[in-house]
């Protein structure tokens, strides 16, 4: 997998993200948080927005490992999911699905306004 990290770089400059070295075991936690969050998200007569909330986490987590395993790390949600371009050569298609998930997580969250 060849990946460009320049644009990861570029966000270090603006404070988006910080330079962090990977942790396996912190790598290792998050795949397997995302894991459990799957099984959850798959328990019989959980509700949508159940559903919704640990398949999000699980691709949040997944994201936040995926920075992690290239020594990066964010404090701002949306940049996990932007940032899979680069670290997981994600199409744009791709990682916008996941950003739209993320701003409805935040209009169920912040504003508890939950639509599938």
């Amino acid at each position: 997998m060849t990946t460009n990290l320049q644009p990861l770089e570029n966000l270090i400059k603006s404070g988006g993200l910080k330079r962090e070295p990977p942790d396996q075991q912190e790598f290792d936690g998050l795949v397997s948080s995302a894991r459990r969050q799957l099984r959850d998200a798959d328990v019989e007569g959980l509700s949508d927005e159940g559903r919704f909330s640990f398949l999000y986490g699980a691709a949040h987590a997944l994201g936040v490992a995926a920075l992690r395993w290239h020594g990066y790390r964010s404090g701002k949600r949306y940049l996990v999911f932007q940032s899979l371009q680069h670290t997981a050569n994600f199409e744009a298609s791709q990682w916008r699905v996941l950003n739209a998930c993320h701003r409805q997580r935040n209009l169920a969250e912040y504003e508890g306004h939950f639509e599938v």
